[in-house]
């Protein structure tokens, strides 16, 4: 017989899934790409952040095989135990060279972009500090506020963080934002952010989880925006336009110093494996060197956003490879996310809590390694299923 903490668990899932809301993980019995084969079908994807398609790119994989060999498969401990090895010290140089957050910046490399954000913020704000954060803020972010223990200000837009910075009795200021919302792929005002935080004295946290190695030639939302400043602390992570696995920070030698004195999420976290280092070293030669491929995910992006606007359901404004689709009830987006998997598509739905009651979406992911008439093939299964 069930105990009461059972059957209460038991009862919120059964009110979940009675929501809509129940999520389902389906196997992926293949390589990542933008075909995948899952459940015993060959599905065209749109699901991945691989906007690049470097998850199974031949170079990457092939330094990823030489890596395993000469460095083997685990870094043994914490990076400052012994877990810090040679690639990964050349990886945190050429990181903090490529998206230049301010003038002789460092980076410091972590096993996630959640692990690396609970950092930043845990450690440059406390209590009697402020943090100011965009509503659409990733999740990370906002669990390393509670961490953090400084207070916690939510805005809704540059107007609204403008008056609250100007009424704040915090003893130091943080400004946390995505700089492309990874479920509404539009950008946030990076240039008025830095004015602010200029301004009032604050630092400014970016987190560039979807725009590094897709806006500014590869570089991130920075060089896209022209961007650079002693305040500025970059988050990007290595798992999705990169390829691999992991994230990094990049910013002031002082501020990377701090973290890595401080910051509880690297000390007490087993390094990752100098192999995956080696594989992210050959993934950013390519973003560094291939223009070519960006370029194509930009055309693609265009084309989507031309195909689609005839469509039923609203297109949100992205110029991203995040295309979001809003479909509304959270039954009529799972319907959809469907039929289209019944087509040979993948397509997520999008569901609360991740995104707010009444906007379920689908969420589209657009990838350099995907083709004219893979999005063309998308374009007619959507517009189908809409008449």
């Amino acid at each position: 017989m069930a105990s009461q903490l059972t059957a209460a668990l038991a009862a919120a899932l059964t009110a979940r899934d009675a929501s809509g809301l129940t999520r389902t993980r389906r196997t992926v019995v293949s390589a990542q790409g933008t075909h995948v084969v899952v459940e015993n079908r060959r599905l065209l994807s749109f699901a991945s952040n691989d906007y690049l398609g470097l998850a199974n790119d031949p170079a990457v994989v092939a330094a990823a095989r030489a890596a395993a060999t000469n460095w083997g498969v685990g870094a043994g401990a914490s990076p400052l135990v012994c877990g810090h090895c040679t690639p990964h010290e050349a990886l945190e140089h050429e990181l903090a060279a490529f998206v230049a957050p301010c003038a002789n910046a460092r980076a410091l490399t972590f096993s996630s972009g959640y692990l690396a954000n609970l950092a930043i913020v845990a450690t440059l704000a406390g209590a009697g500090d402020t943090v100011f954060a965009d509503r659409l803020n990733h999740a990370s972010l906002n669990d390393g506020m509670l961490l953090s223990r400084a207070r916690f200000v939510r805005y809704t837009d540059i107007v609204a963080l403008r008056r609250r910075l100007a009424t704040s009795a915090g003893r130091r200021k943080l400004i946390a934002t995505d700089a492309v919302f990874s479920m509404d792929g539009d950008l946030a005002p990076l240039p008025g952010l830095l004015e602010l935080a200029e301004k009032h004295d604050a630092w400014l946290l970016i987190d560039d989880a979807h725009g590094f190695g897709v806006l500014g030639e590869g570089r991130g939302s920075l060089a896209h925006f022209g961007l650079a400043s002693e305040r500025i602390v970059y988050m990007g992570t290595l798992g999705k336009a990169a390829g691999v696995a992991g994230a990094f920070v990049a910013a002031h030698p002082t501020v990377i110093e701090t973290l890595l004195q401080n910051a509880r999420p690297y000390i007490y976290t087993t390094a990752a494996p100098a192999m995956l280092a080696c594989a992210l070293r050959a993934s950013l030669g390519i973003i560094r060197d291939e223009p070519l491929r960006c370029a194509h995910l930009h055309r693609l992006i265009e084309r989507f956003r031309t195909g689609a606007r005839a469509l039923p359901w609203t297109l949100l404004p992205s110029e991203t490879a995040i295309q979001p689709l809003l479909v509304g009830g959270n039954d009529a987006a799972v319907a959809l996310a469907e039929a289209l998997f019944g087509r040979g598509f993948w397509v997520p739905a999008i569901r609360p809590p991740t995104v707010p009651p009444g906007t379920a979406r689908l969420r589209i992911s657009l990838s350099a390694a995907h083709g004219e008439d893979d999005v063309d093939a998308l374009l007619r299964a959507l517009h189908e299923l809409a008449r």
